[in-house]
């Protein structure tokens, strides 16, 4: 897998901090959602090309990512547009209304140590043994 600009998987010429832009863009998605966004910037591959013909909703249901905001949403679209020409700028991504959001620590933590004991809560019982040997977990 690799995360470069659709215009260097083209081999087109292209603006460096454009590319930078796409990179951080990525980068930032991995860290929100927790997945890749996609496997590669290139109008073939399944889930940037839902971003490419505009079924963004697909989109989202597919990364899961209903429930993020509207506002990281449209962020996250304009630094993964195509044309790198129509990327924000460095400069519009730090006014950008996401961007702008009041941020707290404290919560994030909350959230991420709550999500951890939620997971290994789910791992605990998925390791409990059950009755019925090789069977319980549905292998047949």
């Amino acid at each position: 897998m690799t995360y470069m600009a659709p215009e260097i998987k083209e081999g087109k010429q292209y603006d460096g901090r454009s590319i930078d832009v796409f990179s951080t863009g990525v980068i930032l998605f991995i860290i929100v959602q927790g997945i890749f966004p996609f496997k590669e910037a290139k109008k073939d591959e399944y889930f940037y090309n839902l971003i490419l013909t505009g079924k963004i909703d697909h989109y989202w249901k597919k990364v899961g990512g209903q429930n993020l905001s509207d506002e990281f949403k449209d962020l996250i679209l304009k630094i993964f547009s195509y044309d790198g020409k129509q990327r924000p700028t460095v400069e519009e991504i730090k006014n950008h209304p996401w961007m702008q959001k009041p941020f707290s620590t404290k919560l994030v933590r909350q959230t991420i140590q709550e999500q951890i004991s939620e997971k290994r809560s789910e791992k605990t019982v998925d390791s409990t043994p059950r009755q019925g040997g090789a069977h319980s977990r549905g292998d047949t």
